[in-house]
């Protein structure tokens, strides 16, 4: 087993950023390794960070301005290789539709309930296609 996960945060709200972090605390579940933390603000940052560092999941907000989560996570679907997948934090129930044209891999609705928060990343960590050899 890997020593870390590492689970990319991004909202253009630094609130909502540590209400993430708070809520899913470094370690999901006793059979995964604990997580790394990476936080991004800006659209730029993400995609830096997503193309230099392996990435094992992304939660994103898509109330993020002026790049909402949602056209982000079509946006990195579509262009990333081997996109991690992505956990979206949501305002309303009734955008998980939108959610769904997002490509993303699950949803959260704000505010962030800690178990459900735990679970949804856990699940998506779990599912993810093993990380290749030398990446």
């Amino acid at each position: 087993m890997r020593s870390s996960l590492s689970v990319l945060v991004y909202s253009s709200n630094a609130n909502t950023r540590a209400e993430v972090l708070r809520a899913a605390g470094t370690r999901l579940a006793a059979d995964l390794p604990p997580i790394t933390w990476r936080e991004c603000a800006t659209l730029p940052a993400l995609l830096r960070t997503l193309d230099r560092d392996h990435i094992d999941a992304c939660v994103l907000d898509a109330e993020s301005t002026p790049a909402g989560g949602m056209g982000v996570c079509r946006q990195i679907k579509n262009e990333v290789f081997r996109c991690p997948p992505v956990l979206l934090l949501i305002a309303r129930p009734q955008d998980a539709w939108l959610a769904g044209w997002s490509q993303a891999d699950d949803t959260l609705t704000s505010p962030v309930d800690p178990l459900a928060c735990a679970a949804s990343l856990a699940a998506l960590l779990r599912a993810r296609p093993a990380r290749p050899a030398g990446s």
